[in-house]
């Protein structure tokens, strides 16, 4: 289990730079083997925070309004006052860009927890500083043999959670049944795992969101039972937009070994294929061609965006 993900929709090219990347903690920004928190950090005693996962492109930031609107939201839902305006935080962003001269091809991973506490416990009335801030940025490139060969999924026994349970759209720091989830994965031999909602339907995979062709449409959960992907709204937009039909609906496993292709989608990688599912071959056993298509919509979509 401590070997490097070779494939996987969160794996990307190795880079030297990152050693030596400044991280930004707290308005400070220090070197990387120096960025750390508080044991008593109620994120790292107890997952309690929210964060967003953010891909630089070209100078500009993809997403940045709607990965800020989610943050914001999912840090009111849980009663954290982030303590920074809107604009003071794309600001930091930005900065963080700059300190570490980056421009293009990067990944940001924007951290926001409840802060330190008196004692580790989970009572949010024991916090007694504000909150913790942390950006890391890091080049990353999707691994082009990802995208290439397509990925393989395992259907894990873990299963998605409804709002009343554990709401998935709030992205919290809490990732644990996720995580769960791609070690079956894993230990089956798989890239990334795919999970089912309460009811058998599919929801999602455990770092991104799922999407089936069949007849030339997409089909993508309903995300009743998933998290918000801001890729995958971006990937159904700009398929609607050229005409295309897109369904959010329930659909089955039966329905996924019969699609004519998959693909997933998140923050990093964009639009990656998908070949296989529970060792049974999806279409042709190869990246298809509404796959393509539909990368090479959300990417014109999202640099016309930044334009």
């Amino acid at each position: 289990m401590n070997t490097p993900a070779t494939d996987s929709a969160q794996a990307y090219v190795s880079d030297a730079r990152n050693e030596s990347v400044l991280v930004y903690v707290n308005g400070q920004f220090v070197p990387r083997a120096q960025a750390v928190v508080s044991v008593f950090d109620a994120g790292f005693g107890l997952g309690d925070g929210v964060w967003e996962g953010l891909r630089l492109a070209g100078g500009r930031i993809i997403s940045l309004q709607a990965h800020l609107d989610r943050l914001y939201e999912g840090a009111r839902s849980i009663a954290i006052d982030i303590g920074l305006t809107r604009q003071q935080l794309s600001d930091a962003l930005f900065e963080t860009l700059a300190k570490n001269g980056m421009s293009d091809g990067a990944h940001l991973r924007l951290m926001v927890t409840r802060g330190v506490k008196r004692t580790v416990n989970q009572d949010p009335r024991f916090v007694i500083g504000p909150p913790t801030v942390v950006i890391v940025a890091e080049y990353k490139t999707p691994r082009p043999e990802s995208k290439a060969r397509g990925l393989a999924l395992f259907t894990s026994t873990f299963r998605t959670s409804g709002p009343d349970v554990f709401d998935l759209r709030l992205n919290s720091h809490s990732r644990l049944n996720l995580i769960q989830a791609l070690i079956q994965a894993i230990a089956a031999g798989a890239d990334e795992a795919l999970m089912l909602d309460p009811r058998g339907f599919v929801a999602s995979c455990n770092s991104t969101n799922f999407f089936i062709v069949r007849g030339g449409e997409l089909w993508t959960s309903t995300g009743a039972y998933s998290f918000k992907g801001i890729t995958q709204a971006s990937v159904a937009a700009a398929w609607r937009a050229a005409g295309g039909a897109v369904r959010e609906c329930d659909f089955t496993l039966a329905q996924v070994y019969s699609a004519d292709e998959a693909f997933v989608t998140g923050t990093l990688g964009g639009v990656t294929p998908v070949v296989k599912v529970d060792g049974r071959i999806i279409g042709r056993g190869e990246p298809g061609p509404v796959t393509t298509l539909a990368g090479e919509r959300y990417l014109q979509k999202v640099l016309d965006e930044r334009g």
